[in-house]
């Protein structure tokens, strides 16, 4: 049961990582393919998934995180 843990926490947070620095701040990902734009929208496509995605793996990582404590 640990190693799996073990596995698990490793894999979230490398993927947490890699979600966290593919988004920009401030700019959105619209700018790093040439997007100007120079006002603030909501969140489309790939920036919202981005979100979304930071948003599960932060909480998949805490939930890891405290299940280690119970092993």
């Amino acid at each position: 049961m640990k190693t799996i843990l073990i596995v698990t926490q490793v894999a979230v947070s490398i993927l947490l990582s890699l979600v966290i620095l593919a988004q920009q701040r401030g700019t959105g990902l619209s700018a790093t393919f040439g997007g100007g734009g120079g006002f603030y929208t909501s969140k489309r496509g790939i920036e919202k998934f981005l979100s979304v995605a930071t948003v599960i793996l932060a909480v998949l990582f805490v939930a890891n995180s405290i299940a280690f404590l119970f092993v």
